[in-house]
């Protein structure tokens, strides 16, 4: 009989990892996302690299049955942990194996059985970090001098989630800085004359930057002011916009975008932007 589907759900989902298992969690929140009335209690299981670190892992997973997610090499922890489950009668899927044997089968060539492959110590590795460290000095309108040498600048006024998308961005290796358009503060006019970075405004409904900054203020106990002003919003925002516009800078609309979609729409612009240029 089918659940109805106005009920919510509960239930446990254990991410098993040799590695960190940073691709369990993203496809587990994909996937429940999907499903309206349905809460996941996540239990992450990572680095498990010995028999006793599994054993200690089907335990939990038999004191709270639910559902297994998996990213397992060695092929005895697998075998442990399979057999535990088709005993426990607890489904258990191995995320990787679909996607593995079809690169597989298209390259012709046999699975690297590495832990941890995507971690390697590599230069993406280090220009992630070499990103993220730009990054943070160049937060926030600081060192903006600075701000030639990046590949992307993100421009737009207080609350447009200016910062956590350009932390996003540099995890993704994106060399990436931020300027906040504060009103009667002139616009800093010699970015202008950067040819490097590919500058992108951002933007939001002047409601929802209304409701973000009175959020700000009541956790900082701090009194109102035009700051949240809805009509101060407003001019702010066209203001923004109109020299978005004057510049040529592409603009994204944050107001319903989560960071990670915001960031995805920026770096499908930058693509084309430097297609653009190799073409030229």
């Amino acid at each position: 009989m089918p659940r109805n589907p106005n009920i919510s759900i509960y239930f446990h989902v254990h991410l098993v990892s040799d590695s960190t298992g940073e691709t369990l969690v993203g496809t587990m929140k994909a996937t429940t996302a999907q499903f309206r009335n349905a809460t996941a209690l996540e239990h992450l299981h990572s680095l498990v690299r010995s028999e006793e670190q599994m054993e200690r892992t089907l335990n939990d997973i038999e004191n709270r049955p639910g559902v297994v997610l998996y990213t397992l090499v060695n092929p005895d922890r697998r075998r442990m942990l399979e057999e535990r489950c088709a005993m426990l009668n607890i489904p258990a899927v191995s995320i990787l194996d679909p996607s593995l044997a079809m690169l597989g089968r298209y390259l012709g060539a046999p699975v690297q059985q590495a832990v941890a492959a995507q971690h390697n110590l590599d230069s993406d590795y280090y220009d992630r970090i070499a990103a993220l460290d730009f990054a943070m000095v160049h937060d926030d309108g600081q060192n903006q001098m600075g701000l030639k040498d990046a590949d992307i600048i993100l421009l737009g006024v207080s609350r447009t989630s200016k910062t956590p998308t350009s932390i996003y961005l540099a995890n993704r290796g994106y060399k990436t800085g931020n300027i906040p358009l504060v009103p009667n503060v002139p616009w800093p006019k010699h970015i202008e004359s950067y040819k490097t970075p590919f500058i992108v405004g951002l933007f939001a409904s002047p409601s929802r930057i209304v409701q973000i900054r009175q959020q700000r203020l009541e956790n900082l106990q701090a009194g109102t002011s035009d700051y949240t002003d809805e009509q101060s919003v407003r001019d702010e925002m066209q203001k923004a916009k109109r020299m978005f516009i004057k510049m040529g800078y592409p603009v994204v609309d944050v107001t319903r975008r989560s960071i990670e979609e915001t960031a995805a729409q920026i770096i499908n612009l930058y693509q084309d932007y430097k297609d653009n240029q190799n073409g030229a």
